[in-house]
């Protein structure tokens, strides 16, 4: 992704010092005009890939009862405690899924006019490549859309948004219906199918014609790299096509959406999981390393030429950046404290010996509350004592008059905690000794996969059926448990209690998940395609504080959502303009 950011930019660069004080007409692009200049044809297959949701860090969680914000101004604060309509709506994916629709359609229209490369097979190879990213990416924008904006109507139907697969311009018709949720899953499907047929499983270098694929006959093995490999790393190839439609399927399967509990959903989930599991060797494929990626320093520093770690299916580029910290390191080490776990994440956690900490067999020590937790605890979460950032500084938020204190400033924990996850310790933001590190942010990590699995393979054949893959839901949950530090000294009793009971290991894997993937922008959506009840949905946010030497836990922050709340809006100003497009019930 490095290299597709700089190309955009050279475009940029390349445009005459002249014209910044006189435009000329060039500047007015005709989309014709990509027919005779690659580069331009290129730069609008990229406005795909700069507008996917995850290229930066959303920190929705604190929409959620795993933190809350201490800027009174967060869009998803303000969501979660009641000011959540549709036109006010700070997780609409509207405007810029649609507008990134528009010109993978541009592109697909496009394509085979463009004069890719003066060699006849090179032109072939490019055209295929533009066409298979752009299918892939519309594929993608479908999947947000459906996410963010896919409910019933009025009618009891289960709708989902408006379908183009044509570019749209001031003539056409932009009154147009919604379709069903089945319908926009049959045409997102059919984007990454196609996708598939032109893209190779990865972008990397062939050292022999025996690999070049068969409709490629008679082309070069160093024609073949300049179009598929190494160099384009990053962009969509068929394994990451396979990590989408894993939650593709996920969500399709999901409660909020397979209203007729149709356990064959569940079984093309975990199939399709699975296809990306098996490719890595299963459960032995899990990451050693895997659940501190965004810490792993020399592992980090050491990507190049497009590599992923073994954690990674798709990512960012890396670049050097210090943002995270700014906003996330507590205030006596220069930051922000933005984002504050709650006392509910906290006790999510189990002990060291697996139990969770409301089973008496955890022995949880409710004077010593830290002792003998998931070692994840500290990996991901700053407590009252631990220590943080380059010199190993102690972080006293209870009960203390510092600005790491509960509340002492503006910029001060609300809960009690301060998030650990996704920043890197050794920088450092003194301004005697200010620096960056370089830092990613995954599309797709390979943990996910895995839980995407566990969860299907769960409701598809209980906790340890496995269909046709060699390995269960249990499997993979004791794999995960195990890297983690998480039951290795007893054979995790609770985990094999899990095992024998379908409605515990879902409860099980969805604590997992909520752990392993927490501050990833997974759970304001896990929620409500789990469809929980209002209940937990609306569970406060809860933390804690030091009150005369006695630790209090006390409720931060109501959660109000209301029972139509599971799916979102369409936004307002779209159904003022067209009376075609129905609104989901409720909003």
């Amino acid at each position: 992704m490095k290299k597709i950011i700089l190309f955009s930019a050279l475009l940029v660069l390349a445009t005459s010092c002249d014209d910044l004080w006189d435009p000329a007409k060039e500047n007015y692009r005709e989309k014709e005009e990509m027919y005779e200049e690659a580069n331009y044809a290129l730069g609008i297959l990229m406005n795909g890939y700069t507008r996917i949701p995850t290229g930066s860090w959303s920190f929705n969680d604190v929409a959620t009862d795993d933190a809350v914000s201490n800027d009174a101004t967060n869009g998803y604060r303000k969501l979660a405690t009641g000011e959540w309509t549709s036109n006010n709506n700070a997780v609409d994916k509207w405007t810029t899924c649609y507008a990134a629709i528009q010109y993978m359609n541009i592109m697909l229209e496009e394509s085979d006019k463009v004069k890719w490369d003066s060699n006849e097979s090179l032109r072939e190879m490019f055209n295929d490549r533009a066409k298979g990213e752009a299918y892939a990416l519309r594929g993608l924008f479908m999947y947000y859309l459906l996410q963010a904006h896919a409910g019933p109507t009025a009618t009891g139907t289960m709708m989902g948004v408006p379908i183009y697969t044509e570019s749209q311009t001031p003539e056409s018709n932009h009154n147009v219906m919604r379709v069903t949720f089945d319908q926009c899953l049959e045409q997102m499907y059919g984007d990454f199918d196609r996708a598939e047929e032109l893209l190779p499983l990865d972008f990397t270098d062939i050292s022999s014609e025996a690999e070049i694929p068969a409709r490629y006959e008679g082309v070069t093995v160093g024609d073949y790299n300049r179009v598929f490999g190494a160099y384009s790393r990053q962009r969509i190839a068929r394994r990451i096509i396979e990590g989408l439609r894993t939650r593709a399927t996920l969500l399709e399967a999901s409660p909020a959406f397979n209203t007729q509990s149709n356990v064959d959903k569940w079984v093309i989930a975990a199939d399709a999981a699975a296809t990306v599991l098996n490719r890595i060797g299963g459960v032995s494929g899990l990451a050693s390393a895997g659940n501190s990626w965004y810490n792993n320093r020399a592992e980090i520093d050491g990507l190049a030429e497009g590599n992923n770690p073994g954690e990674i299916l798709w990512r960012t580029g890396v670049g050097n950046s210090r943002n995270l910290e700014e906003d996330n390191y507590p205030p006596t080490l220069y930051g922000k404290g933005r984002v504050n776990p709650t006392q509910n994440l906290v006790d999510a956690f189990p002990m060291k010996n697996g139990y969770p900490i409301s089973d008496s067999r955890g022995s949880y020590e409710s004077a010593n509350p830290m002792s003998n937790r998931d070692p994840r605890l500290t990996l991901y979460i700053v407590a009252n004592g631990d220590r943080m950032g380059p010199s190993n500084s102690v972080i006293n938020t209870l009960g203390s008059s510092s600005n790491d204190g509960v509340n002492q400033t503006e910029t001060s924990t609300r809960t009690g905690y301060y998030m650990r996850k996704l920043l890197r310790t050794d920088v450092n933001l003194s301004p005697l000794y200010l620096n960056e590190q370089k830092h990613y942010v995954p599309h797709i990590r390979y943990t996910e996969i895995f839980l995407n699995y566990a969860e299907a393979a769960n409701e598809a054949w209980g906790p340890t059926g496995s269909g046709t893959h060699g390995y269960s839901a249990y499997d993979i949950i004791k794999a995960i448990r195990t890297r983690a530090g998480v039951g290795t000294t007893n054979g995790d009793p609770y985990l094999e209690d899990c095992k024998q009971s379908q409605s515990q290991m879902r409860e099980l894997i969805r604590n997992e998940r909520r752990l392993e993937l927490c501050f990833e922008g997974f759970r304001f959506w896990d929620l409500r395609r789990w469809k929980v009840s209002l209940e937990d949905l609306t569970e406060t946010a809860r933390g804690t504080n030091l009150v005369n030497g006695v630790q209090i836990y006390s409720n931060i922050e109501n959660r109000i959502y209301k029972d139509y709340m599971y799916y979102g809006p369409i936004p307002y100003s779209e159904i003022l303009k067209w009376d075609n497009l129905k609104q989901n019930t409720g909003w």
